[in-house]
């Protein structure tokens, strides 16, 4: 039955991917950049709906409130990362416009990144990590002053459950240089959509998201560890048998 829903996803996505992203390329004209974000976003609902309701991966969010009492504020968040479900989820369930920084060799990718490229988000070269670094100071900066928060995955790529990789210092950085807030979160989404995995095993995805932790009079390497030690600590309670 799980290969049956996983192939029965992953048709879905081969169809529906290419078509959704033509419909984004030719509304793009007539839409305002905010516009631009909820309608491409539609897409991310809509798998999110699906991985829900056809391989039963759900999901529960704790600690919203953190993030809802500073919906004015400059933010910067800082996440774990485990799988492509919380890359989709949280453009469908976050309360605020992100602006997320990836690798640029997401823009190659057929349909999918041709849509990704129509919003404003900062993409870099990881093989340079000195261009990369000016990227996210430079880009982050402008895009908090457009109201938008940043979202960045501090380890840089996929995680397998119960590991972790050194975090990267570029977004606590660019949230001590700004005076933004950090939001960190933690969640088990790798138990369900592991790296590279075709198949989607049900279950429950928890988002446990942290009190905002203030930037201001730390430098960028205080504010890495005090992230990296919630986050990691906050993995231990969510998903404790991964690190036995």
């Amino acid at each position: 039955m799980i290969y049956l829903r996983s192939t029965l996803f992953a048709l879905f996505l081969l169809i529906f991917t290419p078509i959704w992203s033509v419909l984004c390329i030719l509304a793009f004209p007539f839409l305002s950049p905010e516009n631009r974000y909820s309608f491409i976003g539609l897409w991310n609902k809509v798998v999110i709906w699906l991985l829900w309701h056809l391989c039963d991966i759900r999901y529960e969010i704790r600690g919203m409130e953190h993030m809802r009492a500073h919906l004015d504020q400059p933010v910067v968040i800082l996440s774990k990362h485990q799988s492509a479900y919380e890359t989709i989820a949280y453009i469908a369930l976050l309360p605020k416009q992100l602006c997320f920084v990836f690798k640029r060799e997401l823009l190659w990718i057929p349909f999918f990144g041709w849509a990704l490229a129509l919003l404003k988000m900062i993409h870099i070269n990881r093989a340079n990590k000195q261009t990369a670094a000016l990227s996210v100071a430079s880009q982050g900066r402008k895009r908090l002053s457009e109201g938008k928060w940043i979202m960045l995955f501090p380890e840089g790529t996929r995680t397998p459950r119960g590991s972790t990789k050194p975090y990267r210092k570029g977004g606590a950085r660019l949230a001590s240089a700004t005076g933004a807030l950090v939001i960190p979160i933690a969640h088990n989404a790798g138990n369900f959509w592991s790296k590279n995995s075709f198949l989607k095993r049900p279950g429950t995805v928890i988002f446990s998201i942290g009190p905002a932790i203030a930037s201001a009079g730390k430098s960028g390497e205080e504010l890495q560890q005090e992230v990296e030690g919630w986050i990691e600590s906050e993995m231990r309670i969510i998903d404790p048998s991964a690190y036995k």
